[in-house]
Formats: structure tokens, C-alpha cells, sequence
């Protein structure tokens, strides 16, 4: 499931008042965004999710009862819910839960003091299928899990070494217009080849490659 042709349904879980009171006043304000509703813990989330279908979910992750982890690998599982994108809105930029969250499915993550048209845009980003990773956590979550814990990811031996090295490029927080620089090519050339090693992989999005290139260890030659 994609975004409506002019808006974005957005919901959010966040066991403080106030912060879903900010964020909605936010998606209000927005012509192209659709406040879908709110949650204060993740079985409500998943209620929510279910009964209004949202294109994107705004999530913390420490929230009392069922936490945002639990919440995103309940989402996961369920074929029904996983069309929508996940958001993570925390409070530190790195901490140990984001590699998991990433594990879990999450699409991208804010730091919940950010400015509201980073917000908004974060929330635009997500909604068209691409990753919210900035190269500063990309790089910190690499630097905490990529130098151990390798592990076999199902196609990777299906992939080009260009492939494999655009999925590195991929991990470093870079979009694709930033990597077609450093390498001297088409930002077109680098969308190609991206676009075949998520195929292959069968990741649902950008952040998705990220998690498989750190789990495999793959790093930019």
C-alpha cells in the first residue's frame, strides 16, 4: 500500500501526551498529510494500524507496555500491516536500541526536537519508499555492529560486485545523487543497480539494505 494520490495518512504511538499532541498540531498543519490517528502503546498501535491503514506510523520506542521493538516485529509479521512505513522518533540520535529497530523493519528514524519542516519532509520521504538514514547514524551503526556479528544474508551471492558495492555505498548514509559523485557516474546508473540488489534481496527499502550490509560485513572498497 502507497500513499493516496494527495495525501499522506499519518498516524503515531507515543506514551506522552504531550509529544502526540505536538506531532498531530504538525500533520494538521500539513495540506498533503492525514492525521490517522494516535497511540499511547504499541498493542494500541497495532489496533490503530489495523482499523485505519496509514501509509506512515510515527513511533517511539520506549514506550511503557509493549515497546516500539515489539511493536515494529509485530508489524513485520503481519502481512496485512506491513505496508506501512515506520518512523522511528526518538529522543537520542544512537543509542542501542536503533540497529534493532532497523532489524525490525523500522524505515528511518527523527530526533523528536527536530524542526517541524524536518518533520514533515522525513514523513514525505518515507511515504515514497525511500530510507530516512542520515550518514551520521548510518556510520555510528556501523561502527558499533558492522566489526562483528557478520552473518550470511539470503542473495547476496546472487549480486554483481557492483551490486554488492552500491549496497555498501548504501549503508554510509549517501543518497544516490551523493554516490554517483564520489564514484563518477549517473545518478541513474547508481538507481539501477540499487534497485536490482533490492530486488534480489528482497529488501523493502533502503534501510533494509543498510541492516544487510552490516550484517554481512560489507564495507566501501
Amino acid at each position: 500500500m502507497g500513499p493516496s494520490a494527495d495525501r499522506v495518512k499519518v498516524a503515531l504511538a507515543d506514551d506522552q501526551a504531550v509529544v502526540r499532541m505536538g506531532l498531530r498540531a504538525l500533520i494538521d498543519r500539513e495540506p498533503d498529510l492525514e492525521f490517522a490517528g494516535e497511540a499511547a502503546d504499541g498493542a494500541a498501535a497495532l489496533r490503530l494500524l489495523r482499523e485505519t491503514r496509514p501509509d506512515v506510523l510515527l513511533l517511539d520506542i520506549r514506550m511503557t507496555g509493549m515497546d516500539g521493538i515489539a511493536t515494529l516485529r509485530a508489524i513485520a509479521a503481519d502481512p496485512d500491516l506491513n505496508g506501512t512505513r515506520v518512523v522511528v522518533v526518538t529522543t537520542f540520535e544512537i543509542d542501542e536500541y536503533v540497529f534493532a529497530a532497523l532489524q525490525a523493519g523500522a524505515s528511518g528514524f527523527l530526533l523528536k526536537d527536530s524542526a517541524p519542516e524536518e518533520l514533515a519532509h522525513a514523513i514525505r520521504v518515507v511515504a515514497s519508499g525511500e530510507a530516512l538514514l542520515s550518514p551520521s547514524v548510518t556510520k555510528k551503526v556501523i561502527g558499533r555492529f558492522g566489526r562483528h556479528d557478520a552473518a550470511p544474508v539470503e542473495g547476496l551471492d546472487m549480486l554483481t560486485p557492483r551490486e554488492r558495492e552500491m549496497v555498501a555505498w548504501v549503508a554510509t548514509g549517501r543518497s544516490n545523487a551523493e554516490i554517483a559523485k564520489e564514484l563518477v557516474i549517473s545518478p541513474d546508473t547508481v538507481r539501477t543497480h540499487v534497485s536490482r540488489a533490492m530486488v534480489k534481496l528482497r529488501a523493502r527499502d533502503r534501510a533494509q539494505l543498510v541492516v544487510f550490509a552490516v550484517r554481512s560485513g560489507l564495507t566501501v572498497p
